[in-house]
């Protein structure tokens, strides 16, 4: 195998297995402090075991040990497969997932025993926020680094999500965290005040919404596209999308503290940005919706590409009813009730039913049979009887294991995820309005070499129209 192509899996198999097993315990345990509401006795008058000493725990297991593994191996998986390059580090790299082990593990000591700092999604103690911070930017160094020395040009548009949520994490940890030491467990926050309650609701609001959207959209640009087998359905719309999102995200946090002692400007100003979200959002999940056009019969028989679009509808309904419930009127009706609750766990179907789909990928050494071309030609699509066929045209390429999804709807380019014969980089594009049985309608540019994919006679050396 090409040395290039010798791609590190390792680590992204250990955080792949760190996603489930975190995921079932942070589950569990909300499942426990959910019916301790109802049944407090559950608790058997036990301290560790109160809710206020789980409830922290169960946030930072889903959270931080459940979500952010997962985008750990996800983006160590998409930097790779688009950059065409191995990690920058694997020594690196494996210092990430076990420092990121050692994390959770010290929160799931710690937390139960009642050291916190007090601070919602920031609750861990000072010296464990210092292993965070050196696992960060270890983070940072790989992914980065590996993107620093890619063989593609082009960063595709799944790397930038990451990037984002990546440096916005390193920003908001560091601020929110900067603490003076009492004891080796004991630490009082260097912000007093409203001041401390508008630095940790900046922070509360965008550590959650850089890890639990950006990071995830980057999920989205690269493995509905992958799993759907169809380009990006607007690429100019996906970098509108990220560039919209990550500025208006960072000024939205003083929605978390309306009618309180912050004063009225910053409310109204984390209102206004609230509002203007839902854009940006819902340009996301219809993005990521139209990709599957012309592919919508898929649904029928492939779950992962089902719990994918579920995620995406959760993904829109949440981002409609946040800044909804940022609206002050609405705000003085949902706040300190369990709407907000029931909003943020609606939120996270967004991960966690992509995760599933996720789940369902086969092991990435070995290719799908429903990914090799002539196999593809001779299993006819499965249509409705209202469906018109669109046929799909590409060069002559082994596509078993790369047809990657860095190609924008009706457009040519040059894509960093489909490894081609002779290392060769090629265009895959898609051809519209063909009805069965015909060609495709006339154009002014011509392309060789293009093959059908359901068409069973092979590859062409003949030129073939391109509207």
């Amino acid at each position: 195998m090409d040395q290039s192509l010798d791609y590190n899996y390792k680590v992204v198999k250990q955080f792949a297995i760190a996603t489930i097993l975190w995921g079932v315990v942070g589950m569990l345990v909300g499942v426990i402090i959910a019916a301790q509401l109802a049944w407090p006795a559950l608790n058997l008058d036990i301290p560790w075991l109160t809710y206020g000493r789980l409830r922290p725990l169960h946030t930072n297991a889903v959270i931080f040990a459940f979500g952010i593994s997962g985008l750990f191996a996800t983006s160590y998986y998409v930097v790779q497969r688009t950059c065409q390059v191995r990690l920058f580090s694997d020594k690196l790299a494996a210092f990430t997932f076990w420092g990121w082990q050692a994390v959770i593990l010290a929160a799931v000591v710690t937390l139960p025993m009642g050291f916190t700092r007090g601070k919602e999604y920031a609750e861990l103690e000072w010296p464990i926020s210092i292993l965070i911070a050196l696992v960060w930017v270890s983070y940072a160094v790989v992914f980065f680094g590996t993107i620093v020395k890619r063989k593609v040009k082009h960063i595709y548009v799944a790397n930038w999500f990451f990037g984002g949520y990546i440096l916005a994490v390193t920003l908001l940890h560091v601020v929110n965290s900067m603490s003076m030491p009492a004891s080796l467990f004991k630490s009082y926050s260097m912000y007093t005040g409203v001041q401390d309650a508008m630095i940790q609701w900046w922070y509360g609001h965008n550590a959650v919404g850089f890890i639990l959207t950006a990071g995830y959209l980057g999920m989205v640009y690269y493995f509905i596209p992958k799993q759907a087998e169809r380009p990006v359905y607007s690429y100019k719309l996906s970098i509108v999308h990220f560039w919209a999102l990550i500025f208006t995200y960072m000024w939205a946090g003083p929605h978390h503290l309306h009618y309180t002692a912050l004063p009225d400007w910053a409310q109204s100003l984390g209102m206004v940005f609230s509002l203007i979200l839902l854009a940006p959002s819902w340009g996301g999940m219809i993005n990521g919706m139209m990709t599957l056009s012309g592919a919508w019969h898929k649904l029928r028989t492939d779950p992962i590409l089902k719990l994918m679009i579920v995620s995406l509808s959760f993904y829109g309904m949440a981002t409609f009813e946040g800044p909804m419930m940022s609206i002050k009127t609405v705000n003085a009706l949902s706040h300190y009730t369990d709407w907000g609750i029931a909003r943020s766990r609606r939120r996270t179907g967004l991960g966690g039913l992509h995760h599933h789909g996720l789940d369902l990928l086969p092991d990435p050494a070995h290719g799908r049979p429903d990914q090799d071309v002539q196999h593809q030609a001779d299993r006819p699509a499965l249509l409705g009887r209202h469906h018109r066929r669109r046929p799909v045209y590409r060069r002559d390429v082994d596509c078993r294991r790369d047809a990657g999804p860095d190609v924008a709807r009706s457009e040519c380019r040059r894509h960093p995820d489909l490894h081609l014969r002779g290392k060769r980089q090629g265009h895959l594009s898609v051809l519209r309005g063909a009805l069965p049985g015909r060609t495709a309608v006339p154009g002014r540019h011509v392309h060789h070499g293009l093959q059908r994919l359901d068409d069973p006679e092979g590859p062409r050396n003949d030129a073939c129209t391109h509207p």
